[in-house]
């Protein structure tokens, strides 16, 4: 067993993974180790590199390898208009679908009474503070259509009210659904039928 170690522990921190588990792990690190040139080593290294470049944006919260990200560094983009998602695969989602051309603000989760998640612990001062600070003329709520993000969203929207425009996506994401399971045409239609809060 101490020869195989090693690998057991790549595979238990495999399985930590969102959508992996154990089995899953399991396959993919023996398909890795079986096509260690190919595969286990351009990988190692790339996560390497990551580790030690990754970092949130200082503007937005988006991911990337600089203190500003791509999309806040663009000068064409829409400077007024924010759209607040919970999670920066929610901000991958939006740009996948390619419709939306203003900004973002990642808020790192949804409040939550229950986890003791309050709008300390997420972006929303950063978000309200930069509203202010950048003049912004409307604000989309991008949330996920659970208690909490709806929950988070009229937070928001009583923080805001009276400040900026404030819209929401249209109905067409599923309740409980999550921006990033939904196909570019369901997001591209929800952000086109934006309404009023």
């Amino acid at each position: 067993m101490s020869s195989t170690r090693d690998i057991e522990t790549l595979i238990e921190l495999m399985a930590r993974l969102p959508g992996l588990g154990p089995r899953s792990a399991r396959r993919a690190v023996l398909q890795l180790v079986r096509k260690r040139d190919l595969l286990l080593t351009p990988l190692a290294r790339q996560m390497q590199k990551v580790a030690e470049t990754a970092r949130e944006c200082t503007i937005c919260g988006n991911v990337g390898t600089t203190e500003i990200c791509h999309i806040c560094a663009d000068q064409r983009r829409a400077t007024g208009l924010i759209c607040v998602v919970e999670d920066v695969a929610d901000l991958w989602a939006m740009e996948r679908a390619g419709v939306f051309k203003g900004r973002y603000h990642v808020l790192g989760g949804t409040l939550s009474a229950l986890d003791q998640v309050g709008p300390e612990q997420l972006r929303i001062p950063d978000l309200i503070a930069r509203v202010a600070e950048e003049g912004a003329t409307e604000v989309i709520l991008a949330l996920k259509a659970t208690i909490d993000g709806q929950i988070t969203a009229h937070y928001i929207a009583d923080q805001l009210e009276g400040r900026v425009r404030l819209t929401s996506l249209a109905q067409g994401v599923p309740v409980g659904g999550e921006l990033d399971y939904l196909d570019d045409g369901t997001i591209s239609a929800a952000l086109n039928a934006r309404k009023e809060i």
